[in-house]
């Protein structure tokens, strides 16, 4: 008979344990050594059954070992020493605390977090980055609020069956059993939102707490008994459903989102957040909800409340194709729009409208709602800018305001234990700050770099030789006939890794062009290579399943299936060991379709050498010398070519760069090449791919500034907001009459190098004055076309004329020989706009 429902039961803690408690509590011990090694010490055997959950392990734990642990002097010394420990770092100033004028609140919104495996809430990079910044913010003091949705089973759990099909699992997450807490209102009931769904029915979610150090991330979960049974299923799983499906979660997250962060700043008495950062657009109806509250409880007009929640709101987008964003039919849209009063429903489709009349898009509407927008890698704000370009016509793509600030990664929760002793053992602590520590590895000799990397290597054996072991029992074979998997992979052997999502951009199947090929570098009898594998397609993509297939049935053939694997069920635990073990981190996108791809910086800071395509991360951060850089075939339009081609580099680098390098032994054994690569990809990449300085680099270069935009806008009931909106109305209604009327231009001089130009420029401002715009002088090389490029611009200042026409001048520097071009344009300028391209108009002459 199958159960109902499941609970989690724990045996209640002795008072001598109350501490422990605390501890598991915060999902801290997660990152944090020394908490890992006293929850191990509870009950080791325990402790391996349960995949290191702590909650599961306690909710096994006999009472008999709990008493015993109670009466333990040793332990309980332990245990108040990481107790101490804790709440030192909870409550001690770190680096944020020594700024000025910073936001006292930051809100911090994300379809998905991956924190830890034991809270599945996850599905690839998106959620891990999250994670890894809600952990880097805590390490650094930084004062965020996280917000996402619990969904009742996670993503999924995935298996293969016999042939290499993916298989999906739903096991259901009882959120008594999950490091995470509901959270009560003051007269102890749950404290719960509310928002109303289409056909007069209201969605009800309670909020969990999951403690994250100190960065507390609400959690809604939908499945309360006030809600129907349709309403329940709204957080079933993460990216599950059809678009209604999906849209009501997102409803929920933004919407519902904010209101849990009115709740929970009301009950714990938490600053309210200054800065809301939408990390997608999957939360775009964040500011929705700010801009309701502020009609409502200020009277304010909508464009009034758009101007206030704009300027504190801060967008990221990851995705690098058109394809990747979330677009609903506006229909739909507008009717579960209608249900909430006092807004006007046509006013916020215009947010995400695009060029298709029946479609709302949610990245439109997060770069309309945010006054700062990013992407997460130089390459991808590049092609972020072209990729919007649109909704800014009239402006070339460079000037699209759509910046980049490129991620990064935690390194206590991805850097092996080993890996970090030796950093903090010469430098200090490398996780908190820059990470200037690194250059200290120079302490460390070629030798001991050496050791740790065979042992990385060797513990990644063991765990994959256990992985194949338990996936071929899974996929239905014998344990008579499961020898072979305790000799798969080698320790001594070049050890390359690839695991992530399998998309079709990220050509999980690249390798396999050339089968043949593949199979003689695995098999060289002097120089032989051994590949890891893995990653999760998404439920609705046979596409993808097709592609694991194809690679499971080549890993199969028992030639090669101890060299070659698929890992199943590729999750934080799994990666980890991949990270910390692999010799090679293989990276081999379609260009520029990546967005950042945090897994190579992973591996890279536990040794590892990047072989990648140049996308993301790698393309601004690859320098010869921290590994290789797959060449790409980017002006050839035939797919299948362009495959030919790039793997055929793969396989050259491989064979004639890596391996040779890899088994260039000096003669105590150590590949002195290799290891200057490893030293010097961990002193020059070490710094630059910490979360870290990720986080550091957001809050100086937008959660400050919109924290100052935020509060000029709310300053005097609203005062800059009301009169920047008036602005901005008068603007746009005098705009189709702007325009360059006359440029009149002396040199001074010939035309030569050091030489200046003169111009004046007489511009129809039609009702404008002078103040309202900024009229610039756009120069630079000029191409057969007259296209400029490499621009620069001047400000002309406006003149006097008798005849009371508006004059503008100004002169241009010749900076450049060469072809030389230049025109005049007119921007709108206001004190509180963060860029002149803001409203998305230019007149040009």
């Amino acid at each position: 008979m199958k159960a109902l429902r499941r609970l989690t039961i724990r045996a209640a803690l002795p008072a001598e344990l109350a501490k422990l408690g605390e501890i598991v509590e915060n999902l801290r011990w997660s990152w944090h050594p020394d908490s890992l090694d006293l929850l191990e010490s509870v009950d080791p055997d325990l402790w391996q059954q349960s995949g290191h959950d702590p909650n599961r392990m306690l909710g096994e734990v006999s009472a008999e070992r709990l008493g015993q642990l109670s009466r333990e002097r040793k332990f309980l010394r332990r245990l108040e020493d990481v107790h101490d420990d804790l709440t030192d770092y909870l409550t001690q100033p770190r680096w944020y605390q020594q700024l000025a004028d910073s936001p006292s609140s930051i809100a911090y919104f994300s379809p998905e977090f991956g924190i830890t495996e034991v809270l599945p809430q996850y599905s690839g990079g998106l959620g891990i980055l999250a994670g890894d910044h809600l952990k880097a913010a805590s390490d650094l003091g930084v004062p965020i609020i996280g917000v996402g949705l619990l969904y009742g089973a996670g993503y999924f759990r995935q298996s293969l069956s016999r042939d290499g099909w993916q298989l999906e699992h739903y096991p259901p997450l009882d959120p008594q059993g999950l490091p995470i807490q509901a959270l009560h209102a003051a007269d102890g009931s749950p404290s719960r939102v509310a928002l109303p769904l289409p056909d007069s029915r209201t969605l009800h979610a309670q909020i969990w707490v999951a403690k994250v150090g100190r960065v507390p991330l609400l959690l809604l979960d939908s499945d309360v008994e006030e809600n129907d049974n349709a309403a329940r299923q709204i957080t079933d799983r993460l990216y599950g459903g059809g678009a209604e499906h999906r849209l009501e979660q997102e409803l929920l997250l933004g919407i519902g989102g904010v209101r849990a962060i009115r709740a929970y700043c009301e009950v714990t008495g938490t600053p309210a957040p200054q800065v809301f950062h939408t990390n997608e657009g999957h939360a775009g109806f964040l500011g929705i909800e700010r801009i309701r509250e502020i009609v409502d409880g200020y009277q304010l007009t909508f464009d009034e409340a758009l101007q206030a929640v704009r300027a504190g709101t801060v967008f990221t987008t990851h995705t690098p194709v058109p394809a990747g964003i979330d677009r609903f039919s506006r229909d739909l849209v507008a009717r579960h729009l209608a249900g909430m009063p006092g807004l006007p429903t046509e006013r916020i489709l215009e947010l995400g409208a695009e060029e298709d009349p029946t479609i709302f898009n949610m990245a439109h509407m997060g770069l309309r709602l945010g006054q700062r927008a990013n992407g997460v890698s130089r390459l991808h704000g590049e092609v972020s800018r072209e990729m919007f370009a649109g909704l800014w016509p009239g402006f070339d793509s460079a000037e699209v305001p759509i910046g980049s600030i490129t991620n990064g990664v935690h390194a206590p929760t991805w850097m092996a234990r080993e890996a970090l002793e030796i950093a903090e053992r010469e430098a200090g602590s490398i996780a908190v700050g820059q990470g200037d520590g690194f250059q200290a590895v120079d302490q460390v000799s070629d030798g001991e770099l050496w050791r740790l990397r065979n042992e990385l290597r060797e513990r990644l054996v063991d765990e994959v030789r256990r992985r194949v072991h338990n996936s071929s029992l899974q996929r239905g074979m014998s344990e008579a006939e499961l020898g072979w998997t305790a000799s798969v992979f080698d320790p001594d052997v070049l050890t390359i890794g690839f695991a992530r999502r399998v998309p079709s951009y990220k050509r999980l199947t690249l390798m396999l062009r050339d089968p043949d090929r593949l199979r003689a570098l695995l098999l060289d009898p002097e120089r032989p290579v051994q590949i890891v594998i893995a990653g999760k397609s998404h439920p609705a993509d046979d596409g993808g399943k097709q592609l694991i297939a194809q690679m499971v049935r080549f890993a199969d053939d028992p030639a090669v299936r101890h060299r070659i694997t698929f890992l199943p069920d590729y999750d934080i635990g799994m990666a980890r060991y991949l990270y910390w073990g692999v010799d090679v981190w293989l990276n081999n996108p379609l260009r520029p379709l990546e967005a950042c791809g945090t897994s190579g910086m992973k591996a890279a800071l536990n040794g590892a050498l990047n072989l990648s395509i140049r996308d993301g991360w790698w393309d601004e951060w690859f320098d010869g010398e921290n590994g290789w850089a797959i060449p790409t075939a980017d002006g050839v339009s035939d797919p299948d070519r362009r495959d030919d081609i790039e793997a055929g580099a793969l396989y050259d680098l491989v064979e004639k760069s890596v391996a040779p390098r890899f088994y260039d032994r000096d003669s105590s054994g150590v590949p002195t090449r290799w290891v200057q690569m490893v030293r010097h990809t961990l002193k020059s990449l070490g710094p630059k791919v910490l979360a870290s300085r990720m986080v550091t680099d957001y809050v100086q270069q937008l959660y400050a500034p919109a924290a100052v935009s935020s509060a000029q806008m709310v300053a005097d009931h609203f005062a800059a907001a009301r009169e920047l909106a008036a602005w901005r109305r008068k603007v746009l209604d005098a705009w189709p009459g702007v325009r360059v009327l006359y440029v009149d231009s002396q040199l001074d001089g010939d035309a030569q190098l050091g030489g200046r130009l003169t111009l004046r420029a007489e511009v129809a401002l039609n009702g404008l004055s002078s103040e309202d715009v900024e009229v610039q002088a756009v120069y630079g090389a000029a191409d057969t076309d007259d296209r400029l490029s490499d621009i620069s611009t001047v400000r002309l200042k406006p003149i006097e004329h008798p005849d009371g026409t508006c004059w503008f001048e100004g002169e241009l520097p010749l900076e450049r020989t060469g072809a030389f071009g230049y025109t005049v344009r007119v921007l709108p300028s206001h004190a509180n706009l963060a860029t002149p391209a803001e409203l998305a108009v230019v007149a040009v002459a």
